[in-house]
C-alpha cells in the first residue's frame, strides 16, 4: 500500500470516510503515481540525445459534486512524498500562465509557451489542480503544448473536474484546436470516474442556515463561514480566494467576486441591478453547483426590472439545481410585495422556498 492508501486507510478506519470502491480506485491510481514520481524511463530517443526522460504521469478525477475528487486531491498532495510541488486553483494557474505569456513574448524567441513549461518544471515535480474547467479560446490554444512538455519533463500532475475529458470545452470556439488537449489526457494520465453513492457535499451544508435576514454584519459573517466550510479554504487566507471572469457569450464576461471549487459569490446589485439576461445567468448555473448572493433587497415598485432578471436568475439556478445561500432584507415571498409582475413573483417565491428543503439540497448539480 502506497503513502496515498495508508492515508485513506486511515480515514475509513476512524470513522471520517465511508469505504467507497470508486475512490479506492482513484487511490489505486494515486499511489501508481507517487511511484512513478520517482522513476525514469529510457528508450531510444534517450539513448540518441544521452539523456534519460522522466517518466509521464498523472491522474484526472472526475464526477459530479461531492464525491470526493477534491478530498483526495489533497490527500494525495498531503500524502506523496515529491519536493518541490505546488496546489493550485486551476483558474488561477492559467491566469498566471497567461501574465508569464505576455512577458516572455517581448523577451524570447521561439514558442513562449514551451519555454514557461520548463521554466515551471524546474521549479516543480508535483503539480494538483482543482476545478479544471476549460470556457475561454485562450485557455484552449495553449493547453495542449504547455501540458505535453510538463508531462515530458516528468512533472506529476493531479487534477479534479466535474466532467469527463471528452466534455471539456464542449461546443467551444475552434474546439478542434483542443482535442490534441483530450488526447494528451486519456492518452497520459489515469482518468478515474467518481460516481459514487455518498455526497460529501451534502454533509458540509448540516448545520448552515441558507437564507439570512436582514443584510448586514451578522447574515455576513454567517454566508463567509459556509463559504469556507465549503470549499475547506484557509480563513486565514481570505484574502487570497480566487476572483474569475466568466464568459456568458457574446464576447462578454462576468467579474465573479469570490470564485473557488464550485461556489461563487455575488452581490444583488452586479447579477441584478446591472443590463443581464438569461445567457448571463444560465452560464452561471451551469459552472457552479452553490452560488452566495448578498445585498438582496425589498424591491420596490421601481425595482421592476431587477425584480424580472432576479426572477429569470432564480429560474436558471433551480432548474440546474444549484444550491443557494443568499442574505437579505425580508424572506422569499416579502421580497417583491407589489409591482408589476409581482403575481408571476409568486412562483419565484415558490421555487425559493423549495431550494431551502432537504430535498432539494440533496439533488446532485445539473440534474433533472
Amino acid at each position: 500500500m502506497g503513502p496515498v492508501g495508508k492515508a485513506y486507510a486511515a480515514l475509513v478506519a476512524a470513522g471520517e470516510l465511508k469505504p467507497d470502491a470508486d475512490q479506492e480506485r482513484a487511490v489505486a491510481a494515486l499511489d501508481r503515481l507517487a511511484g512513478d514520481l520517482g522513476n525514469t524511463r529510457t528508450g531510444f530517443l534517450s539513448r540518441l540525445f544521452g539523456r534519460e526522460t522522466p517518466v509521464p504521469c498523472g491522474v484526472y478525477l472526475w464526477g459530479g459534486v461531492g464525491r470526493g475528487k477534491s478530498m483526495l486531491m489533497e490527500l494525495a498532495f498531503d500524502s506523496i512524498d515529491a519536493a518541490p510541488k505546488r496546489r493550485a486553483h486551476f483558474h488561477a494557474f492559467m491566469l498566471e500562465v497567461h501574465e508569464r505569456l505576455r512577458d516572455a513574448r517581448k523577451t524570447q524567441e521561439g514558442d513562449p509557451v514551451i519555454h514557461i513549461a520548463e521554466d515551471i518544471a524546474r521549479d516543480l515535480r508535483f503539480l494538483a489542480f482543482d476545478e479544471m474547467m476549460v470556457t475561454n479560446p485562450a485557455d484552449a490554444m495553449i493547453m495542449s503544448r504547455l501540458f505535453t512538455a510538463l508531462i515530458d519533463a516528468g512533472v506529476g500532475i493531479v487534477t479534479t473536474s466535474n466532467r469527463p475529458p471528452q466534455d471539456l470545452y464542449k461546443d467551444g470556439l475552434n474546439r478542434q484546436l483542443f482535442l490534441p488537449f483530450i488526447a494528451l489526457i486519456e492518452q497520459r494520465m489515469k482518468v478515474v470516474s467518481l460516481s459514487g453513492p455518498t455526497d460529501y457535499r451534502l454533509d458540509r451544508l448540516e448545520g448552515v442556515q441558507t437564507w439570512h435576514v436582514p443584510n448586514g454584519p451578522e447574515a455576513t459573517a454567517a454566508l463567509s463561514r459556509a463559504f469556507f466550510q465549503l470549499t475547506d479554504y484557509p480563513v486565514e487566507d481570505r484574502a487570497k480566494v480566487p476572483t474569475e471572469e466568466l464568459d456568458v457569450g457574446g464576447g462578454r464576461t462576468l467579474h465573479v467576486p469570490k470564485s473557488l471549487k464550485g461556489v461563487a459569490v455575488f452581490s444583488f446589485k452586479r447579477l441584478c441591478g446591472e443590463a443581464r439576461g438569461a445567457p448571463d445567468y444560465l452560464a452561471i448555473a451551469r459552472r457552479f453547483h452553490t452560488v452566495i448572493i448578498v445585498g438582496i433587497p425589498v424591491m420596490t415598485r421601481e425595482m421592476r426590472n431587477e425584480a424580472a432578471r432576479f426572477v429569470t436568475l432564480i429560474d436558471a439556478l433551480y432548474e440546474h439545481k444549484v444550491k443557494l445561500l443568499a442574505a437579505a432584507d425580508a424572506a422569499p415571498e416579502g421580497l417583491y410585495p407589489q409591482g408589476d409582475g409581482n403575481f408571476e413573483f409568486q412562483r419565484t417565491v415558490s421555487r425559493l422556498e423549495e431550494m431551502r428543503s432537504a430535498d432539494y439540497l440533496a439533488v446532485g448539480h445539473g440534474a433533472a
